[in-house]
């Protein structure tokens, strides 16, 4: 074969790979980003629905949310050095609240609640003397525990404590091993990213932009933020701009779009 053409096949191959692992980062991220959405919607209503039926709350120690093969669990545990069970609150993919399921017996974890009650514990650990995390004005930090193909992880997001905003940005992934153990985290977003929005305005396109150590496509957290606010917002799309790539996300149906931002920046020339 002549070196030209086997430069040729050379490159091919590499452009072949590299298309593949894109393929695989953006569907693992659009995978994570849907988990983390359940599992913080069973957190906001697992939470209005256990503390309206559970009158003792000076016994409540906190409480974790995961998904189970349809459903998605919130589940409280007891104020003691060895916690238990004291509520189980159960959605199907609706997360209507009347079909919601409450249990409010006594019980040990499983074996999979137990991992999950863990990593978030031992994520809070790992958090105390963490210089690396920021806090902002009218926003919490919340924990989000995941299981995943093997995979042990808390994100941490930036949620606003306040009306008409979107947060962004100032979030956080931290690995753990397979006995979840804390091994490293890393910021996901360097800044927070604040978009204000009205809820009698329509069609609306919100963007933020990627720097390098982001990535080159929208993140699980960016995914999660959205679905749990678009309906509020009546956001059209929101697009996530790197130097390589634009991620269109739907806000109407929950679909993701990548094209070369080149691409995008001649379409986005041509509205104007």
């Amino acid at each position: 074969m002549k070196p030209k053409h086997l430069f040729i096949l050379l490159f091919s191959t590499l452009n072949c790979i590299g298309q593949s692992k894109n393929k695989e980062q953006i569907q693992k991220n659009l995978d994570e980003g849907k988990k983390l959405y359940q599992s913080e919607m069973a957190s906001w209503y697992g939470t209005d629905i256990f503390l309206a039926k559970y009158p003792e709350r000076e016994k409540i120690g906190g409480y974790f949310s995961y998904s189970d093969n349809e459903k998605s669990k919130c589940i409280f545990f007891s104020k003691e050095e060895n916690p238990k069970v004291i509520g189980t609150i159960t959605f199907d993919d609706s997360f209507n609240i009347n079909k919601a399921t409450t249990d409010l017996a006594n019980r040990n974890f499983t074996k999979n609640e137990l991992d999950y009650y863990t990593l978030r514990q031992n994520a809070k650990k790992a958090l105390e003397n963490d210089t690396l995390i920021k806090s902002y004005n009218n926003s919490k930090l919340n924990l989000i525990p995941l299981i995943s193909k093997g995979e042990r992880k808390v994100y941490i997001l930036t949620g606003p404590n306040v009306n008409g905003v979107v947060l962004l940005g100032n979030d956080y992934l931290l690995n753990f091993d397979q006995n979840n153990k804390f091994l490293n985290r890393k910021a996901l977003h360097k800044n927070l990213i604040p978009i204000q929005y009205k809820k009698e305005q329509t069609e609306v396109e919100t963007m933020h932009n990627h720097q390098a150590e982001t990535g080159d496509f929208i993140t699980a957290t960016d995914i999660c933020t959205l679905m749990l606010y678009e309906k509020f917002t009546n956001w059209k799309n929101h697009i996530v701009l790197s130097k390589n790539y634009a991620s269109i996300w739907n806000c109407k149906t929950n679909e993701l779009n990548v094209i070369p931002a080149e691409e995008f920046t001649k379409q986005f020339d041509k509205k104007d």
